[in-house]
């Protein structure tokens, strides 16, 4: 299914550079078509948009939470409905095109419906479901994410998860989630409600990384307008389906002068990682605030040597750790040339364009919102001074 682009955001914002000055490091990088070993600059190729309220098959296309390019080309991309709010959790196989100077079309291929051990559809009832990351796994099928939801009532909370599933959507195993990510009475330990497993990373190795989207309640409050928090990044090994190890991350506080008016109070989380290597990502970071907008920043993220594992650790309030290193790669404001950004939380590698350099595709969930749209945007990534070609 072909779906036209609002022109004016690809025509305003093609060719604008973005440019970064950091490094991105050495490492084993995930396949032939991965990252550079330095990033010099991030040009904007251009931009892509599907309204709210477009239909495939009958259910309405959106809530895209979580992106991944797998080798044949193809994306495949998950949409983050609660679980009956639009439609039966699902994701979808997409055909995005563009090149080195536009951003041309994105097609949806199809829809699928996820299942569960018992082969049925997954619940269409309201929240039993949350997903939200997505990635391709060595072995072809694909790697899902979920917040859960969480409730005062014990029979209608539902844990986050990371499972495996074909593409078909059938279901093939469940990884073991440690206690500290449960919902337990949101309150004095566990995940906050819709504040778990947004981000989802696979190295080249093939071990799988999942974060919470702030922090845990036992870590301490979440990030606000005067004071950043901390999250855990947890690592999966995906031979034995158990968690290995945990590592804190550092999310910065609301960047925002004052707390804005508006129905929603200010927001902060980390929506996703993508890994460079097998120690090294980059993170994408979004904040809202109601009445102003979302900024957006990618960050350089790496467990370095000395890097503590902190899961024996119940509290990261007043605990010594040493957190992933963090670096900042670029910061998007609220606005360029007159065009908002959106709810930024789906990160991929890209196909390599036709000068040799890489490419970047970030893709927006729009909240099923009319005043919102599905926002697609494709970068060249320009190696660093001194960086060979590809």
């Amino acid at each position: 299914m072909r779906i036209h682009h609002a022109g004016f955001l690809t025509t305003r914002l093609a060719g604008i550079a973005l440019m970064l000055t950091l490094a991105l490091g050495s490492g084993a990088a995930i396949g032939k078509d991965d990252a550079p070993d330095t990033i010099g600059s991030l040009r904007l190729i251009g931009m892509y948009t599907i309204p709210t309220g477009t239909l495939f098959d009958g259910v309405e296309f959106g809530g895209i939470s979580g992106i991944d390019r797998a080798p044949d080309g193809r994306y495949w991309a998950i949409s983050d409905d609660r679980g009956g709010e639009r439609g039966t959790p699902r994701f979808y196989a997409l055909q995005i095109g563009f090149d080195l100077n536009a951003f041309h079309n994105v097609n949806i291929e199809k829809m699928v419906y996820l299942r569960g051990p018992d082969g049925e559809v997954l619940s269409s009832a309201a929240r039993t479901v949350d997903p939200e990351g997505i990635r391709l796994a060595p072995n072809g099928h694909l790697y899902i994410s979920s917040e859960g939801n969480w409730s005062a009532t014990p029979g209608a909370r539902f844990q986050p998860f990371v499972r495996e599933f074909r593409t078909d959507g059938s279901f093939v195993r469940a990884f073991d989630i440690p206690p500290a990510f449960h919902y337990v009475d949101n309150t004095t330990s566990g995940g906050r409600s819709n504040k778990l497993f947004e981000a989802l990373a696979r190295t080249p190795d093939g071990t799988v990384f999942t974060a919470n989207e702030d922090a845990l309640i036992q870590d301490g409050p979440t990030s606000s307008l005067h004071a950043g928090s901390v999250l855990r990044v947890l690592k999966l090994d995906p031979a034995s389906g158990q968690a290995v190890a945990q590592y804190a991350y550092a999310l910065p506080r609301i960047p925002m002068d004052q707390a804005p008016t508006g129905r929603f109070p200010p927001d902060n989380g980390l929506t996703e990682l993508l890994a460079v290597s097998d120690t090294e990502f980059i993170a994408l970071e979004r904040a809202y605030a109601d009445g102003v907008g979302n900024t957006i920043r990618l960050v350089l993220t790496r467990i370095e040597p000395d890097t503590t594992d902190v899961s024996d650790l119940k509290s990261l309030v007043n605990t010594s750790y040493q957190p992933m290193s963090r670096r900042l790669l670029l910061e998007m404001p609220i606005t360029h040339e007159g065009v908002r950004l959106d709810n930024m939380e789906g990160l991929s590698w890209g196909p390599p364009l036709s000068n040799g350099h890489r490419s970047l595709l970030l893709v927006s969930d729009n909240n099923f919102s009319p005043l919102q749209s599905t926002l697609f945007m494709a970068f060249e990534v320009r190696p660093g001074q001194g960086t060979p070609q590809r």
